[in-house]
């Protein structure tokens, strides 16, 4: 039995008539009169009962009415399911993130991409950047937000954000009260990080620039996340470096201040597994939503 055979079934019972249901199907009655027999044959089951005047369903076949269009109709969905996964519209994307990806271009990118794309199941986690690389080793993940240099050969890279550096102060604090610093002002203060095993790049990219600034830096605390080295510096434990887009968290007793312009900036990349990327289309759909993104802006980061 084959699905055909179910939807001549379907049209013939819905019309109660060869003539009709022929027509419907664009077909000839005699061919769909012997497709129906050809059912009932398989199934060792009579579905109507026929006269010259008119034609009715058994009772059997009222009950196989139901189950087919049960099956057509699972059939159907099977059908739009698998065109929307190979469109990338459709089935489960894993996506690890750095927190600095959260304050800057990760909101849009979920926004836009769950408004066009419902039926996405999406798996989000904050990591860092060294889990990001083992979970896509480990296919735990299918793309990463990180913070750049990655060494790998295997992975795709694409840079998608660069941002400028600042000054995180505590709000009393004496330099707090100028729109922008030289970093080398900060010479004889404590320093919050980020822990070098969490963000290594990260962080050697903090120390070359304090290098650079003509000092090494006093390090009095090293944290895992924004959020608790932000408290720190609240609580006049220290002062920090953070990416620009931070300021987009407001932190009562925290102060942002530009550093010099002539600072380096810090990258955010998207990453992934050059082999999932080619197997995989809601893959392919993300980072289509991030370049979208990006080239509305006035620079586009990612070309295709």
């Amino acid at each position: 039995m084959e699905l055909r055979h179910l939807r001549y079934f379907i049209a013939v019972a819905e019309e109660l008539h060869f003539g009709r249901a022929a027509e419907r199907l664009h077909m000839a009655q005699q061919p769909l009169s012997q497709q129906i027999r050809q059912l009932e044959a398989e199934i060792d089951v009579q579905l109507f009962h026929r006269t010259k005047r008119r034609v009715e369903l058994t009772e059997a076949g009222k009950a196989f009415l139901q189950e087919a269009r049960q099956v057509l109709q699972k059939a159907n969905q099977a059908v739009e399911v698998a065109q929307r996964v190979a469109q990338g519209e459709m089935g489960h994307l894993a996506v690890g993130f750095s927190g600095f990806a959260t304050y800057s271009i990760l909101p849009k990118i979920l926004r836009i991409f769950r408004e066009r794309f419902p039926r996405v199941e999406l798996e989000l986690e904050e990591m860092t950047t060294n889990a990001q690389l083992l979970a896509l080793q480990n296919r735990q993940i299918h793309l990463g937000l990180m913070i750049p240099p990655i060494h790998d050969t295997s992975l795709s890279v694409e840079v998608i954000l660069q941002e400028p550096f600042v000054a995180v102060l505590p709000e009393f604090h004496p330099l707090a009260q100028y729109p922008e610093l030289n970093l080398s002002a900060l010479a004889d203060e404590s320093f919050i990080l980020v822990s070098r095993n969490l963000e290594a790049g990260y962080y050697d990219l903090c120390i070359s620039l304090f290098q650079q600034a003509g000092f090494s830096p006093k390090v009095v605390q090293k944290a895992n996340q924004k959020q608790t080295i932000l408290g720190l510096v609240s609580a006049g434990m220290g002062v920090s470096l953070a990416p620009a887009s931070i300021r987009n968290i407001h932190r009562a007793g925290v102060v942002y201040t530009n550093l010099n312009p002539s600072v380096a900036k810090v990258e955010l990349a998207a990453v992934w597994l050059q082999d999932e990327f080619v197997s995989r289309p809601i893959l392919q759909t993300f980072a289509e939503v991030i370049r979208e993104i990006l080239c509305q802006d006035t620079v586009c980061m990612l070309d295709y």
